[in-house]
């Protein structure tokens, strides 16, 4: 991943914290700030499908996050000091992850379509929509995955042997 040129070349990288069945991104996370890069954590609101993007300061900054009921760590909902990726200069790469992807660039994700009407968003940001990066295991590559017309497509999927 920290060798892609897409990732070199980008300033400011949203990138999940990972949960226990997915691609692990802590070690992504402290190269980004090695780097000199902005760090964006996504904040979901519960009983929606609204998700924001919320800068982090450092990889330590991690421990101080709340634990959702989902057992996901992520920004308070009265955390308002942090800078939103799209109220700032957007974004140039995001780091997604599934449950199950196609070659095509078709993403399972947990139903919800958070990152599907993030990008949305994204798209009518001045600076556009950012190359997205599915992160996966290569026993989460499918022949087809179920998709909805508001599905997103990810630019590219990596995976072991990918």
């Amino acid at each position: 991943v920290i060798d892609h040129p897409k990732y070199q070349e980008s300033k400011r990288i949203a990138i999940f914290l990972s949960m226990p069945d997915e691609i692990q991104t802590e070690e992504i996370i402290k190269d980004i700030f090695e780097q000199g890069k902005e760090c964006f954590i996504p904040r979901y609101k519960p009983h929606s499908n609204h998700m924001d993007m919320l800068k982090l300061s450092s990889a330590e900054d991690i421990s101080s996050l709340a634990l959702t009921s989902w057992n996901i760590l992520q920004p308070s909902d009265d955390d308002t000091a942090r800078e939103e990726a799209l109220a700032g200069g957007g974004l140039d790469l995001i780091f997604m992850p599934g449950l199950g992807f196609d070659k095509k660039g078709n993403r399972l994700g947990r139903g919800k379509g958070y990152y599907d009407t993030y990008l949305d968003r994204c798209m009518k940001h001045p600076s556009g929509k950012p190359y997205t990066i599915a992160l996966a295991f290569r026993e989460q590559i499918c022949e087809s995955v179920p998709t909805a017309e508001n599905d997103v497509q990810v630019d590219e999927i990596l995976y072991e042997d990918c």
